[in-house]
């Protein structure tokens, strides 16, 4: 997830009253107390939690050689970035040397083109305005999504119930659409996306804000791109959200249910990429087809056309290694 920062030198209640709604991740401030009175926030402050020129470095690109002062500054901790005529290029060769790179803007429209540098975008944004609504634009464009993710359709291989297990759902803070899930898989290389639970059926009423995610083992694709086991969310943590189109957002987690249920394995390939999955054997429980449209997995077939993402296999605590790792 990309940092939202908000910088309040000088002090400016609306703002950061307005920064703290639209969800910033931090505020820079002379004084952490003046923070402190609002609500609980991280603050980057000379007695702050994050503390200028100790955790964090901020540095002005005026030439190559500050430009690469920069870069150095970013290889161990966040670096706040100030271009001197807003340019493109010394944001390019910072992201490609580091990723801690904090660019600081003025409006939405320099947020928007610090975010997709290099496509990758920096690290973060440090917002410097007196406009409320500046605040507001800005941080619903960084909270709206978390940025994509590649969904390839798989076909299914094999359905095969496998007896009683422990299952989990993952209950967010958030209403999840139609067509919206959470990935998940057996191993690390391959994951399926899973429906929330939006849809009505003659059963039970809908929970939008639920995935029904799998067995306890399971891996869940995370906002920053590494894996968890579902056994191991936990309240306030947060989870990624994908659509059908592969549009990503991340969600608070409220909390999760363990419960023993009749388990399902689902397997499909795509090409020689190959993804299995442990459910449970419910009507409720619901895979994504290629269409976007919801298919339960009692009515799922041999043949039939659903949604994952290949991602790179071998994961130590959670983050992808170049190491031989074999799963299956």
């Amino acid at each position: 997830m990309k940092q939202f920062w908000v910088d309040l030198r000088p002090w400016n209640k609306e703002v950061a009253t307005t920064a703290i709604e639209s969800g910033a991740d931090a505020l820079v401030v002379d004084r952490a107390e003046d923070v402190r009175r609002l609500g609980r926030i991280t603050t980057i402050a000379p007695d702050g939690d994050i503390r200028p020129g100790t955790d964090i470095a901020e540095c002005t690109i005026t030439d190559k050689e500050s430009e690469n002062a920069a870069a150095q500054a970013g290889k161990n901790k966040p670096v706040i970035v100030t271009t001197s005529d807003w340019t493109v290029i010394p944001l390019e060769n910072l992201v490609a040397q580091s990723d801690h790179i904090v660019a600081r803007v003025k409006d939405k429209k320099e947020a928007e083109l610090a975010l997709h540098v290099l496509e990758k975008g920096v690290y973060g944004i440090l917002l410097k305005t007196s406009d409320p609504a500046v605040v507001r634009s800005v941080g619903a464009l960084l909270k709206a999504s978390t940025g994509t993710v590649a969904l390839v359709p798989f076909t299914v291989t094999k359905i095969h119930p496998v007896g009683m297990g422990d299952r989990v759902c993952v209950d967010t803070c958030s209403i999840l659409s139609d067509g919206e899930g959470m990935l998940m898989g057996n191993t690390s290389s391959a994951m399926l996306l899973v429906h929330a639970e939006t849809l009505e059926n003659p059963y039970v009423a809908p929970r939008p804000f639920r995935v029904n995610a799998g067995a306890v083992h399971a891996y869940i694709l995370m906002p920053d791109g590494k894996t968890a086991y579902l056994s191991d969310l936990i309240i306030g943590g947060q989870v990624l959200v994908s659509d059908a189109k592969g549009t990503a957002h991340s969600a608070v987690i409220g909390r999760t249910k363990i419960e023993r249920r009749p388990l399902l394995l689902v397997e499909a390939a795509a090409g020689p990429a190959r993804v299995s999955l442990i459910l449970q054997n419910a009507e409720t429980i619901r895979l994504v087809g290629e269409d976007g449209n919801a298919i339960s997995v009692v009515q799922l077939k041999v043949g039939d056309t659903i949604l994952g993402s290949i991602l790179e296999g071998g994961r130590h605590f959670g983050m992808a290694v170049k190491e031989t790792i074999r799963e299956k």
